[in-house]
């Protein structure tokens, strides 16, 4: 018999370098590039802003989970949390039939009368257990003529 080894943590990233996942790896590698960018077009003073602010949220994306998920995740939720609407209203489109048939008064034809109740035997009743407890297997004894009789009524 083959036996096949089964995928445990499928939800774990795979690490590169210590502890950098390859997700961080890749937004730190493109942020470096465009501070590297950076550099070569603007001033001094200019790059270091511009590297200061893509650092932080670059270091933010990367590296803050929120409720243990990435920074990522969260911001999508949010902006889709932002987009939906915040309060789901059911509009039933309602006709003038409808609205008419719903104040008419009910015929007194229409009205379904309680079943009557019937008093079940001792011996009946543990009949009954018995059919729950097999599953159905055992049918009863008197199974074939009370199903005759319910038809008959």
């Amino acid at each position: 018999m083959d036996q096949i080894v089964v995928p445990q943590f499928l939800t774990v990233e795979d690490k590169i370098v210590g502890p950098i996942k390859v997700r961080q790896f890749i937004e730190m590698m493109i942020a470096g590039l465009m501070m590297f960018v950076f550099y070569r077009i603007f001033d001094f003073a200019l790059f270091l802003v511009l590297s200061v602010i893509v650092g932080s949220i670059t270091g933010v994306l990367a590296f803050v989970p929120i409720n243990g998920q990435p920074f990522h995740f969260f911001l999508l939720n949010f902006f889709d949390t932002l987009k939906s609407p915040k309060l789901k209203v059911w509009r039933k489109k309602v006709t003038r039939s409808d609205i008419i048939s719903s104040t008419a008064k009910p015929n007194k034809k229409a009205i379904i009368q309680p079943a009557i109740r019937q008093s079940i035997s001792l011996s009946r009743l543990s009949e009954l257990a018995l059919v729950v407890d097999t599953g159905g297997v055992y049918q009863g004894e008197n199974n074939g003529l009370e199903n005759n009789k319910l038809q008959q009524k």
